[in-house]
């Protein structure tokens, strides 16, 4: 025979064939197209070449074929989630964009009193029948606890008017506060939210953060609510 010798084997032709599939697999250094044009060439010059008492088994080829179609097929699906993931960040980086100079709740429990007034913000797990704040001065001084009521689920703003509970108002500076949450008598899960100003966007590795000054980073993600 001209490229395979008759004593040759359809084992060792398939043999040849997973080798060639496993390297495109492996190496992934080629697009779908070359794997299968690689492929296909060396199919075609060996079944050119087989050994007419010995052929290549026809299942056998089938497999080959269906195992080449799977790799190109995982090499098209990447490609395409590639561009999907792409648009998807960008679409992130105008809305998050558009959050420069806008103030925005996020995890955390600090209040930061200025003329006269401090905002923050409770996520509620679930409806609730009373929501209890608790503001704290330094060392964690309870300076007055307020009921806001009745409230839905999900994340809401509230704003301290500076009293303490003796009615003297506080000076301004940097709080803390804690919420209670109960409905019919039981607690329910509330998570402190605080409130900060969008001063500028950070592309990072794992997406978009907003940068908070003084708060820090954040991502764009973990935002609760935009005010």
């Amino acid at each position: 025979m001209a490229a395979v010798q008759a004593s040759s084997s359809s084992s060792d032709i398939l043999a040849s064939l997973n080798a060639q599939s496993r390297a495109g697999t492996s190496a992934l250094v080629s697009t779908s197209e070359e794997v299968q044009n690689r492929f296909l060439k060396l199919l075609v010059t060996q079944l050119k070449n087989q050994d007419p008492l010995n052929p290549l088994d026809n299942a056998a080829v089938t497999t080959q074929i269906s195992q080449i179609n799977t790799v190109t097929g995982i090499e098209r699906l990447n490609a395409t989630l590639e561009t999907l993931l792409s648009t998807y960040n960008d679409g992130q980086a105008v809305q998050a964009a558009a959050l420069i100079g806008k103030s925005v709740l996020v995890r955390g429990s600090g209040l930061v009193l200025a003329n006269g007034t401090a905002s923050g913000g409770v996520n509620l797990a679930e409806p609730v029948d009373d929501v209890t704040l608790t503001i704290l001065g330094a060392g964690g001084s309870v300076l007055q606890s307020q009921r806001l009521g009745a409230r839905d689920a999900g994340s809401f703003a509230f704003s301290w008017d500076g009293k303490t509970a003796a009615g003297s108002d506080a000076p301004p500076g940097s709080y803390g506060f804690t919420v209670d949450a109960v409905r019919g008598g039981e607690k329910v899960a509330a998570e402190t939210l605080q409130i900060g100003t969008v001063s500028a966007l950070v592309r990072e590795k794992s997406g978009f953060q907003l940068d908070l000054g003084g708060l820090g980073r954040v991502d764009f993600g973990k935002v609760q609510q935009i005010l």
